[in-house]
């Protein structure tokens, strides 16, 4: 008789579902509070409490060190961290800005296509009513990951990844416990306004949703350890978002070009960009969105990858071009977000600027004679974009000539407030730059840097500052 064989297959699946919850129950008790912060853990020992690997142990320890849950000490020890209430405050202003911009993009994609979206809640339903906490924050990250995934927008997935935030939602949902019928039925009225295609409304109530979150949170007696969550996260933010920038070393033919870029807050809402397009042709585009900080920085990186899709196709009429991001940032963008932007495409062969200006402070060309420099204001002929879905943006032509400087800013300079809060304004900057004589872009930032500073003395920066500037070259005559 031939002997039976143990079904290897069987046993593996059971020993992967033991380790799947050993692993939930050592991250449900470090979000619960069962170790109290400054307490040290011996690593090897939680293996051995929760029957895990050493290798499963340190990896969920390094999971919650991104939280700044606890802080690892050693090759087997760590830390456990206390909470900071800042922290959990900016990063559920991340969270509501991101999934409000999400909602008002995916609505489309997700209008009469929402059975996803219902399963996840029918599984948080269940979860609740079989009091699996943990079970219920994996469908509560997974119903709202599906939506940033359907916005299509790989700006906010990247943000989403890069704060970790399906693990972040997990770290609350011990300490809101009595809010939770709340919490679920909240998620049906966004699942009808996106299987309507009401973008807007789904937006809206996605904020919503997060926002009572936080009060629930700020009510909740019980502390379980998440109010530092995003602490090292938002000051890596600023890494995240220099990543949208074009890299110092891209260089235009014939064009020098310079920049400068400091947010008022950590991060902020100024953009400027330059693009390599086909035929040799150059994107020149330099925006402010209003706001300053968290929500400002989402609007921005919304408005680059909306103007890079549209500006990287073939295209030959800048108007139509400016439109359809318009229409692209007044889908995406709460009601009271809209951006300034100047867009223009350089051809260094003919020196011709042709451009787009939309509700942004005119860039000024400086051009030098015997005794001042002449300046040439390159006006705006459109609101900003975001304001209105079918808003129109005529666009213009200015020849460039070699010797010329192209000085584009945001109103962090000319609203730099002196000591007596005071603009120092657009009529010092045209001084400024009416006596710059043939100097290049380099050395005319430094200059308008240095007034800047100087006039403002010690008052605070309350604007975010960037400027673009660019001299003409010899060289690239057709």
């Amino acid at each position: 008789m031939r002997e039976a064989k143990p079904n290897t297959a069987v046993a593996g699946a059971h020993s992967a579902d033991e380790a799947t919850a050993s692993r939930r129950r050592l991250r449900s008790d470090l979000l619960s509070g069962s170790y109290s912060p400054g307490q040290s853990l011996d690593m090897r020992r939680i293996a051995e409490t929760y029957a895990l690997d050493d290798e499963s142990v340190v990896k969920t320890l390094a999971e919650f060190q991104g939280l700044g849950m606890v802080t690892i000490s050693g090759a087997f020890s760590a830390i456990v961290q206390s909470p900071n209430p800042k922290a959990m405050k900016e990063a559920y202003e991340i969270r509501a800005a991101l999934e409000e911009i999400a909602g008002r993009t995916a609505a489309a994609k997700l209008k009469g296509n929402t059975l996803a979206l219902g399963y996840e809640l029918n599984a948080m339903r269940a979860a609740l009513a079989g009091g699996d906490t943990e079970a219920f924050a994996e469908h509560d990250a997974l119903f709202h990951r599906t939506i940033v995934e359907a916005s299509e927008n790989e700006v906010l997935l990247r943000v989403w990844e890069t704060l970790a935030v399906d693990l972040r939602i997990r770290a609350v949902i011990g300490k809101v416990l009595k809010d939770l019928p709340d919490i679920v039925e909240s998620h049906q009225p966004i699942i009808e306004a996106l299987e309507s295609g009401r973008g807007r409304e789904a937006g809206v109530l996605l904020r919503n949703h997060v926002e009572t979150l936080v009060e629930y949170l700020r009510k909740s007696e019980s502390d379980s350890g998440f109010h530092r969550v995003l602490r090292r996260d938002l000051e890596g933010a600023k890494d995240v978002q220099k990543a949208f920038f074009p890299p110092q070393t891209l260089c235009i033919p014939c064009l020098s070009c310079e920049t400068f870029y400091q947010p008022a807050h950590e991060i902020g809402g100024d953009y400027y960009d330059i693009l390599s397009l086909e035929s040799g042709r150059w994107g020149i585009a330099i925006g402010d969105v209003s706001g300053k900080g968290i929500g400002a920085a989402l609007i921005m990186a919304s408005l680059q990858a909306s103007l890079r899709a549209q500006a990287l196709r073939p295209h030959v009429d800048l108007s139509a071009l400016v439109r359809d991001v318009n229409r692209l940032v007044f889908e995406s963008s709460p009601k009271h977000f809209f951006a300034s932007l100047f867009y223009a495409e350089y051809e260094p062969a003919t020196r011709v600027l042709k451009y787009v200006n939309a509700g942004h402070n005119p860039p000024i060309v400086v051009r030098a004679g015997r005794d001042s420099c002449q300046l040439f204001h390159l006006n705006s002929a459109g609101m900003p974009v975001g304001i209105a879905a079918e808003a129109t943006f005529p666009s213009a032509t200015f020849q460039l000539q070699v010797g010329d400087v192209l000085v584009a800013y945001t109103d962090g300079i000319t609203e730099a407030e002196g000591p007596h809060g005071e603009f120092w304004g657009l009529h010092r900057l045209e001084a400024l730059l009416r006596n710059c004589g043939t100097a290049g872009a380099e050395h005319v930032i430094q200059r308008i840097l240095e007034e800047v500073s100087g006039f403002a003395g010690t008052r605070p920066q309350h604007d975010d500052i960037t400027l673009v500037v660019m001299d003409v070259r010899p060289g690239c005559e057709v």
